[in-house]
């Protein structure tokens, strides 16, 4: 059900980060990380399955988003899906 926002004190602006602001040239990332990351949260820091399920569900768009920015690779764990990175610019 929608909701006023006059209910609400705190109502911010949607900003989405450019891929360069968060992500180290050298570096790949699983999905996860970068959620983390596009929360302002350290790679590794620990979140409910909830909240990691969110964060997943906002960095995928985002990376839809700037697919020409980004690069991938596919690692040698089985357990990982995919690497992400930034491209060279």
């Amino acid at each position: 059900m929608p909701v006023p926002k006059t209910e609400f004190d705190d109502v911010r602006s949607f900003d989405l980060y450019e891929p360069e602001d968060v992500l180290d040239d050298d570096m790949l990332y699983t999905i996860p990380e970068l959620a983390r990351l596009l929360q302002g949260l350290p790679v590794d820091a620990e979140l409910s399955d909830f909240n990691e399920s969110v964060f997943i569900d906002w960095a995928i768009p985002w990376m839809i988003y700037n697919q020409d920015d980004l690069v991938f690779a596919e690692p040698d764990d089985d357990e990982v899906v995919g690497l992400y990175g930034l491209a060279e610019t």
